[in-house]
């Protein structure tokens, strides 16, 4: 049997992808405080470009199941972000509130300084690539 032994660990991509996500979150609240998760955030943005979408394609648009996208619209519901309207086959669609708006406008501002930490340590041409690469691996994972 001609067993490899395994690459270091900080060479895994695994590894790797799990830190990347812990930074991201990480430098997702030192921007923007803990009152949004960065999920929340992602669902707050797809309503504010889809006002009344119905809560299965907005779990197609943040990459969620259906089960949990419908758990997060109850908590932004109860805390007035969202309302969610029962429409026919019991679909519900969803959209924001004044309050939800205030809370979306209230972190726009600050998107282009998280990215900017996010992606400091790379040039302007490293940055495009990895942004490029990221976006082909999600389309080919999801």
């Amino acid at each position: 049997m001609n067993a490899q032994p395994p690459i270091e660990l900080h060479a895994e991509p695994g590894h790797l992808m799990r830190r990347a996500h812990q930074i991201a979150v990480a430098t997702f609240h030192e921007v923007h405080g803990r009152e949004v998760t960065p999920v929340q955030y992602a669902i707050l943005r797809a309503l504010l470009k889809e006002p009344g979408i119905d809560q299965v394609t907005l779990a197609q648009r943040v990459a969620l199941d259906t089960s949990t996208t419908a758990d997060i619209a109850t908590r932004l519901e109860k805390k007035g972000w969202i309302v969610r309207h029962l429409r026919p086959r019991r679909q519900r669609s969803l959209e924001l509130t004044d309050e939800g708006h205030r809370i979306v406008g209230g972190l726009l501002p600050n998107v282009n300084a998280m990215n900017a930490l996010l992606l400091q340590g790379l040039d302007p041409a490293e940055q495009e690539t990895f942004l490029q690469l990221l976006r082909k691996f999600v389309r080919l994972s999801g």
